[in-house]
């Protein structure tokens, strides 16, 4: 039977594999699922106290789960806005890389 631990364990490979993206990756759209990724596994850790969380009728707490919803909205909105600057920079620049736009100045 999976634990809460084995969901805190994925939730931290994840996490961890997403923040290795930010940090080492020069490309702008790998950076942004980099980041993606990380809330996803914010998501994940979300979802899983909720599950485990027992309540004093011993029924399982979903109060998490609908917070774990509004994150997903406000994420999906997110990629419209980040993906909208993404392609304006590369339009300006031609490029995606971190260092090539050093000011965004046009």
């Amino acid at each position: 039977m999976l634990t809460l631990g084995h969901y805190l364990i994925v939730s931290g490979m994840l996490f961890t594999i997403g923040f290795a993206g930010v940090l080492l990756r020069r490309n702008i759209i790998i950076i942004f699922m980099s980041l993606e990724l990380m809330l996803n596994a914010a998501n994940l850790s979300l979802v899983a106290f909720s599950r485990f969380r027992v309540g004093p009728d011993g029924m399982a707490n979903y109060n998490a789960q609908v917070f774990v919803f509004f994150i997903i909205t406000v994420a999906a909105a997110e990629v419209a806005v980040g993906l909208a600057i993404i392609v304006a920079l590369y339009r300006a620049r031609q490029t995606t890389h971190v260092e090539d736009i050093s000011t965004l100045k046009f």
